[in-house]
């Protein structure tokens, strides 16, 4: 406890009041007593995560849960043994992330019961929307009514307050009107959209409710939490109000419960920016996040794919620190969201990016934009499958899945844990009616299906769907068996020519593997760098190193000597 309590006093100074703190520690000592299910202690090459929403597939009267559990464990469970279920309780809007309650389960989810029940086949990274909650929240109605006690709950400002250096991720106001009981009108704090309210984690009260969550999070079993949107949690005006020092603080202080109450949990930060910013969440190493997400590399990889050309991310891939054991890095091509291009700022020119964002467009992606302070606006994520990111409408599927392959064959290797999205082991192409529907563009890439379509769809044969779910099931089931792809082994970054990704990724005192990939639409050959017999694990075929190899437009190769 006395970690926990040292960042409080960093935090809070002295404006932590001692009977709140004794019932926050108190809290914390019940739920390290009640915690009874073990966490891996670390992480290696067998842990592959499934990114899902919780109502992924419906049945008529059955929960959703309850549903998704049967179809991981007849389709899944043999390359998956973590899931991320995006954020599963009552909500209001944007598909979750709006939390009504934080504490129940959407019902038609199910109930805790179905978390325990698919908790018993799987591990589970559970989301903490810590950042925000819905404007339909029982808090923010007390808020609302000013009942006694919840004044400082969450943050207004006048209108006229200087905000103007804040980081934007949106283009919808920062501050919204509200009107509360006794007629007063509040400009409060919204971030992201006017139904999700920024909490004021200044206020102690608002930290004892949040580590609430968190506890519960803990003992219902959660051994990833993902913190979501969390660069965002402490305001300061005149700042840029996103990696405030109070902000990494109280990521150490989720941290340093996690560690008292569930030892082996993993603590992982959700931030969409650039690089250096996004890796200061790792702290020291040992106190803040054991994982980030890799955001940079969804569009490194989709960057290398249309121009044919491994030079930035070689030259970005060769930078990485790879860490020192106790952390990692989450890395993934897809998810629920758009394909960010603030971690592409700063590696790639801007016009690179935006040569990349107009091809796409024209090609059926949708673009989502973000304020700058000076009052002009910038591309901000791209929201499309990626399937359909990768290609253009009139390719053939054959170029589909090669392309879509050679994308996975990089995620695969690359240092860290990765993680696949469930429109990307199913082969999901843009949903263009369920933006239509939805009104906003991230609907694209968010298609739920009922259990019967989606198993009827996997079994058309040799459809895209089908071929795509099987090739990449087996490439991440062959991943897994490699010791070589541990994520704390080193990662050599080999010289080629431009349209030639080539690294090597060994566990100590073993061979390793030399991993090849053609980024290109056009054959290219390689003198490989050692002259040995080499095999790919992935097709069986053998090569001798000392003659130059020719690889096939998108052809990728792990090869052991």
């Amino acid at each position: 406890m006395e970690t926990i309590n040292a960042l409080i006093d960093r935090i809070y100074a002295n404006t932590f009041p001692l009977a709140a703190r004794e019932r926050l520690l108190s809290h914390i000592r019940a739920a390290r007593d009640a915690v009874k299910m073990p966490r891996k202690p670390h992480w290696d090459e067998k842990d592959v995560v499934l990114i899902t929403y919780a109502d992924q597939f419906r049945e008529s009267e059955a929960p959703t849960l309850a549903t998704f559990s049967r179809f991981y464990q007849q389709h899944l469970a043999a390359t998956f043994n973590l899931v991320h279920l995006l954020p599963f309780f009552p909500y209001s809007s944007d598909d979750g992330f709006s939390v009504i309650d934080y504490h129940q389960v959407n019902p038609v989810c199910g109930s805790w019961r179905e978390v325990a029940e698919l908790r018993s086949h799987t591990r589970l990274m559970f989301d903490f929307v810590c950042n925000h909650m819905s404007a339909h929240s029982q808090w923010f109605r007390h808020y609302l009514a000013a009942d006694p006690g919840w004044n400082d709950f969450f943050i207004s400002m006048p209108p006229a307050t200087d905000l103007s250096e804040v980081t934007r991720p949106r283009t919808s106001p920062l501050l919204t009107p509200f009107t509360l009981a006794n007629g007063e009108t509040r400009f409060v704090w919204t971030t992201f959209s006017a139904d999700q309210i920024d909490l004021n984690f200044g206020h102690p009260e608002v930290l004892i409710r949040m580590v609430g969550v968190l506890l519960d999070y803990l003992k219902r079993g959660a051994d990833y939490v993902r913190l979501d949107a969390v660069g965002y949690m402490w305001k300061t005006p005149g700042t840029r109000c996103i990696h405030l020092e109070k902000t990494h603080l109280l990521v150490k202080l989720f941290r340093a419960i996690a560690d008292v109450v569930a030892p082996g949990t993993v603590i992982i930060t959700e931030t969409n920016v650039p690089h250096k910013d996004n890796i200061s969440y790792f702290g020291n190493g040992h106190d803040e996040a054991q994982m980030v997400y890799q955001f940079s590399l969804p569009p490194l990889v989709l960057h290398a794919i249309h121009s044919g050309s491994a030079r930035a991310l070689r030259q970005w891939a060769a930078s990485l620190d790879i860490g020192n054991n106790s952390t990692t890095f989450f890395n993934f091509l897809a998810s629920h969201d758009g394909i960010g291009l603030n971690p592409a700022r700063g590696i790639l020119p801007e016009v690179e990016i935006v040569s990349l964002v107009r091809d796409l467009a024209l090609e059926g992606a949708l673009v989502s934009y973000k304020n700058n302070p000076d009052g002009t606006t910038s591309p901000y994520e791209i929201n499309v499958t990626f399937m359909d990111a990768l290609n253009r409408q009139d390719d053939d599927d054959d170029t589909r899945l090669r392309r879509f392959m050679l994308a996975h064959a990089i995620l695969l290797v690359f240092p860290g844990v990765p993680a696949v999205y469930i429109q990307s082991i199913l082969g999901s192409r843009n949903d263009t009616e369920g933006v239509k529907a939805a009104g906003h563009n991230r609907a694209i890439n968010r298609e739920k299906y009922s259990l019967g379509q989606i198993e009827a769809e996997l079994a058309v044969k040799q459809s895209l769907r089908q071929r795509v779910y099987h090739s990449l099931s087996a490439l991440i089931q062959l991943r897994t068996r490699q010791p070589a792809f541990h994520p704390d082994n080193p990662m050599e970054l080999l010289d080629s020519n431009n349209a030639i990704l080539m690294m090597r990724r060994h566990a100590p005192g073993q061979r390793g593997l030399l991993c090849v990939f053609n980024l290109s639409s056009k054959p290219a050959a390689l003198v490989l760098p050692e002259a040995h017999r080499y095999r790919d694990i992935i097709s069986g075929e053998k090569w001798d190193g000392s003659a130059p190899l020719e690889l096939a437009p998108w052809q990728y190769l792990w090869l052991q000597h």
